[in-house]
């Protein structure tokens, strides 16, 4: 059986270290400090704010919640971002997505200034994570994924890493992290051609499709390290990721669980985000 490479000893960890972290930063007068935005009161909305806060108080970062209506325009929107970015207190920007309809979601994200974009939404941010250099950060997602693999000391210098996936938010970023710590990189798809033996041949299978039980025991080997990014609720009710686990589980190395693996770390690299941000602010 595969080990389980879970969450929370490296949420934990990262918490930790980020709690002394912002006491030396209070010490210099600096409060680390997240504005998280949100328009309209969507449950999923909701529920990662609730777990944003909790994690940014245990870490020593502060929050302030910016709520917008529903019927909040994108003209209100971008002004309170404008605003944001102007206020030297506030340290890192998370905007909550999707924005309702009718928003121009490519506009908004690059209102987000490069500095403060603590999720990795901008175009400079973007651009940093492929050179290596400027403002801004990976998305919290993909950040996750290399904390996670760090954690448990899996190696990646030299080792061969396929990303199945290849969104702006974690597919493509997680590979650009990979490629700095000198993995060598596949990206694949849904459309790749013999997915499976492309996936069997990878040390480092990072799944992050959105297609519930996509990767399974055909697709792995032993030998494998599996970080699973998707999450979805089974028809009976029951959450689960992109990887079958218990077939995966039964062949591969390690493995992390859904729920408790990736996204229990992601809260915690936005509080490291938010805490590198209010270092380098002048």
């Amino acid at each position: 059986m595969a080990e389980l490479l879970r969450g929370a000893p490296v949420a934990q960890a990262l918490t930790e270290a980020l709690r002394a972290e912002s006491d030396r930063l209070r010490a210099r007068g600096v409060v680390p400090t997240l504005a998280i935005v949100r328009v309209g009161a969507r449950d999923a909305d909701l529920a990662y704010e609730r777990g944003a806060r909790k994690r940014c108080e245990q870490c020593g970062v502060a929050v302030r919640q910016i709520a917008l209506g529903a019927d909040a325009t994108q003209s209100a929107l971008l002004a309170e971002l404008a605003r944001l970015n102007a206020d030297r207190g506030v340290h890192g920007i998370l905007l909550l997505r999707p924005l309702p309809d009718g928003f121009d979601d490519a506009a908004v994200c690059a209102a987000v200034a490069p500095e403060k974009d603590v999720d990795g939404v901008t175009d400079a941010s973007m651009a940093a994570i492929y050179s290596g250099a400027g403002d801004g950060f990976a998305p919290c997602t993909a950040a996750a994924c290399l904390a996670l693999l760090k954690h448990y000391g899996v190696p990646i210098d030299g080792k061969r890493a396929v990303v199945v996936g290849r969104s702006f938010v974690i597919g493509k970023p997680a590979a650009m992290l990979l490629l700095r710590e000198n993995a060598t990189v596949s990206v694949a798809h849904t459309h790749t051609e013999n997915l499976p033996a492309l996936c069997r041949a990878a040390d480092i299978l990072l799944v992050a499709t959105g297609h519930l039980g996509l990767i399974g025991a055909e697709h792995v080997r032993a030998g494998q390290t599996i970080i699973d990014v998707g999450i979805h609720a089974a028809p009976d009710g029951a959450l689960c990721g992109d990887v079958r686990f218990d077939e995966a589980a039964r062949v591969a190395d390690a493995i992390t669980p859904v729920p408790g693996g990736v996204g229990a770390v992601t809260t915690a690299m936005l509080c490291k985000h938010v805490v590198e941000a209010a270092k380098k602010a002048p």
